[in-house]
């Protein structure tokens, strides 16, 4: 087996590894994707009324100044929890009758870097990926700088991924 052979070897089992595809085999409209904007307007508001984008309320939490914060990202994992195991228990479908399968992940330790660095740029920019546009919506303009970051640092990994150690 030569390298170029080893090489497309390993970058296949990464992919299984990393790359999550939605089998779904529907087609659909685009007049369909009007709940998903509907849905993402009410989470919007939201996570503004419950300050989720406050970035007062984010630098208290990495400050360890209030339970805010860790009350609703726990609330979140126990509702993400109780979903899952619902889901499992009972068999439950998409609302269009397909099988919704869960797939095992497998850990690296790049997951740990790139745990920190999200941390560190989300205590330093006070914003995290889901509520940036939230943000950007309220009329806080600036986090444009930190939605253009995110993007150029995932194009960045997208082109050194196969570079990095794993």
């Amino acid at each position: 087996m030569n390298n170029s052979a080893i090489k497309q070897t390993d970058f296949e089992i990464r992919a299984q590894d990393t790359i999550c595809i939605n089998e779904s085999q529907l087609q659909h409209k685009w007049y369909h994707n009007i709940k998903y904007l509907i849905v993402g307007i009410l989470f919007g508001i939201v996570f503004v009324k419950a300050e989720v984008i406050s970035w007062f309320r984010i630098q208290e939490m990495f400050r360890l100044q209030s339970f805010h914060m860790y009350g609703i990202i726990g609330s979140a994992i126990a509702v993400g929890v109780l979903s899952v195991w619902l889901i499992r228990k009972f068999n439950i479908k998409t609302i269009y009758g397909e099988p919704i399968t869960f797939t095992p992940k497998k850990f690296n330790k790049g997951q740990i870097y790139g745990g920190l660095i999200f941390g560190l740029g989300w205590s330093l920019t006070g914003a995290c990926p889901g509520p940036l546009f939230v943000q950007i919506g309220t009329g806080a303009t600036v986090v444009a700088v930190v939605l253009l970051s995110a993007i150029a640092g995932t194009w960045m990994y997208g082109k050194l991924r196969d570079n990095l150690p794993h």
